[in-house]
């Protein structure tokens, strides 16, 4: 099995490493840009699937991977 998880800010959280990005990208000529969001993406290799190990994953996300206060995340599983 294998999961995919996305972390990414808040929409009410600023994001300065994206403002950063979009004023760059703006400043190289792409000036649609109107917003980036830069988060994190992590793909696990796991051995089984079962509801214990993503009840474990969960938990993973929430207190290991994400921050809860200022981060979103999805985990999805293939």
């Amino acid at each position: 099995m294998k999961a995919k998880v996305v972390v990414m800010p808040k929409t009410a959280v600023l994001d300065p490493q994206g403002a950063a990005v979009r004023d760059a990208m703006q400043h190289l000529g792409m000036r649609e840009v109107k917003n980036v969001r830069i988060g994190k993406y992590l793909e696990i290799d796991l051995e089984r699937d079962d509801a214990d190990v993503e009840a474990r994953l969960h938990k993973l996300c929430r207190d290991l991977l994400s921050n809860p206060i200022i981060e979103d995340y999805q985990l999805v599983k293939e």
